[in-house]
């Protein structure tokens, strides 16, 4: 910003108040400090003994912290449509002009469910966010933790399942809940290691041993794909919010005039900044306020007006009372259902709207 103050004996205040800017930061994917190398394919019993033992770390955890259904790639789809294409069994039908997976066909691994309507299929972060903060993913940097929320370049991670089956597992490790598909046990079992491995993740006494019992019992020859390292966004485009600072200062000198002038207009991503100035003067002082404001608006169309965002109907979602479009219906981000039902532990989902 440049100004241009001519003054002859003027008291000038200035007050600047600072507001949240958005960094423009670009993603890209590089090696992620808890991950060690690339690994080759073994036994499942050997990786798991890799694995660090200990007691949890249960407190401070928030979905919000993982970052979750964004576009790392920039090939302009999220990760929920990415998973949604990827899983289906057929070829998917995608609106190309939004990236949304208008039909597809789904087979659920947990249950064998088959699944023709994107509103009954979950994403499942098979090692659940809660879990990983619990067992490590406390300590990663935000960009560490955005990258597991959306990590598409090993399958294990995310996966497509059956919405009433997902929210019955809900957090849990393998020690309080296993596939209702017995046959994919073993299957689950080592994509749960291997996830866990790859992310640097412990486990406590409890999962650890009961993992090692199937190992011994149901799945004594699993062995684990290979795997590459673990990628990490560089950076995160989100709004960083800077303390309000306030600067005063007074000059005196022996003229009578003043004329200041600045007008400055500066446009980010999503973001609109401008600055207003206005000048008084009586006698010999002026008094010069410079006031900036911002406005955010992350949903609008071509023409800059506002959207409801499109939902999965059942999905987690954020924030509370936020509301979404699935089929031209109006959906809201509620913790209960229409009834007043509070959802399996109380997390919210997108419901029919209610007036």
């Amino acid at each position: 910003m440049n100004w241009r103050i001519a003054t002859n004996g003027v008291a000038l205040v200035i007050a600047i108040s600072s507001t949240s800017i958005v960094s423009a930061a670009t993603f890209n994917l590089q090696s992620a400090e808890v991950s060690q190398s690339k690994f080759v394919s073994a036994d499942a019993r050997s990786v798991l003994s890799s694995i660090k033992v200990e007691n949890e770390y249960q407190t401070g955890y928030k979905r919000k912290l993982f970052i979750h259904w964004a576009d790392l790639d920039g090939n302009g789809c999220d990760t929920r449509e990415e998973v949604l294409m990827r899983d289906s069994v057929s070829k998917p039908q995608v609106d190309s002009y939004r990236c949304y997976v208008v039909a597809g066909d789904w087979v659920s691994p947990y249950d064998g469910a088959k699944l023709g309507d994107r509103g009954d299929v979950d994403i499942d972060h098979l090692v659940a966010l809660k879990e990983a903060w619990d067992s490590g993913a406390w300590a990663w940097s935000e960009s560490q933790r955005k990258a597991y929320a959306n990590d598409i370049t090993d399958r294990r991670t995310l996966i497509a399942v059956t919405d009433r089956v997902n929210v019955s597992k809900s957090d849990k490790d393998p020690s309080n809940w296993m596939p209702p598909l017995r046959s994919y046990w073993c299957t689950y079992l080592g994509d749960w290691i291997s996830v866990k491995a790859r992310w640097g993740l412990s486990m406590d006494q409890s999962e650890f041993g009961r993992i090692s019992n199937l190992l011994v019992s149901d799945c004594s020859s699993l062995t684990i794909a290979s795997w590459s390292v673990a990628p990490v966004a560089s950076a995160v485009p989100v709004a960083t919010t800077v303390p309000v600072t306030t600067t005063s200062v007074t000059t005196t000198v022996p003229a009578t005039t003043t004329s200041v002038s600045s007008v400055t207009s500066t446009t980010v991503p999503t973001s609109t900044t401008s600055t207003t100035t206005t000048t008084s003067a009586t006698g010999s002082t002026a008094s010069t306020a410079v006031t900036t404001s911002t406005t955010i608006s992350t949903n609008t169309s071509s023409s800059g007006s506002s959207q409801i965002k499109d939902i999965s109907p059942g999905s987690y979602c954020a924030p509370v009372d936020g509301l979404g479009s699935y089929k031209s219906l109006v959906y809201v981000c509620s913790k209960t259902s229409a009834d007043g039902t509070p959802y399996s532990g109380n997390r919210a989902r997108w419901r029919k709207f209610a007036n």
